[in-house]
């Protein structure tokens, strides 16, 4: 499998497997990307500022994931609970798979990939956050051994637990 940076031509697709996950976590009772996020111009600007990947199976898209690694704003203030480290720290966000690669463990892929360029990086932290609700991502993170650290607030004040992974 090949992980590379998203392209503006890869952006059809890229949307396609988010469309996938938004429905996925309706179905499943998660209030989490719904009302248009993330929607066109995020994950173009995701691409523009280089921080858009998608994993590659057979030249064709079978997942997509940001990491950035500007310090998140969101993540200053923590409550029941305390972040591992105070380090330099990449951030998960937006993590897809296609619906016919589910359960074939691509997220555990990806986050090894996003290992590797955390390393290069000299950064030994990553961080991430989702739904309480959405059951499939933290049972991902804890099988990808991050450790729950708390809760976080978005800037529209909606709750979401958080995850820290130390490598």
């Amino acid at each position: 499998m090949e992980f590379r940076n998203a392209t503006l031509a890869d952006i059809d697709r890229i949307l396609e497997i988010i469309k996938q996950a938004k429905e996925y976590l309706r179905n499943a009772g998660v209030n989490q990307w719904q009302n248009d996020y993330p929607d066109r111009n995020i994950l173009e600007s995701d691409i523009d500022r280089k921080i858009g990947y998608v994993l590659i199976n057979d030249a064709a898209i079978v997942a997509t994931v940001a990491v950035s690694f500007n310090d998140e704003k969101t993540y200053e203030k923590i409550y029941e609970g305390n972040w591992i480290t105070d380090d330099e720290y990449a951030v998960i966000h937006r993590i897809a798979v296609d619906n016919n690669f589910k359960g074939q463990r691509l997220s555990s892929i990806i986050i090894s990939k996003v290992e590797e360029i955390c390393l290069n990086r000299n950064i030994h932290s990553i961080k991430v956050d989702t739904h309480r609700k959405n059951v499939s991502m933290r049972k991902m993170l804890s099988n990808n051994d991050f450790k729950y650290c708390g809760i976080i607030y978005l800037e529209d004040g909606s709750e979401r637990v958080a995850y820290e992974k130390i490598i």
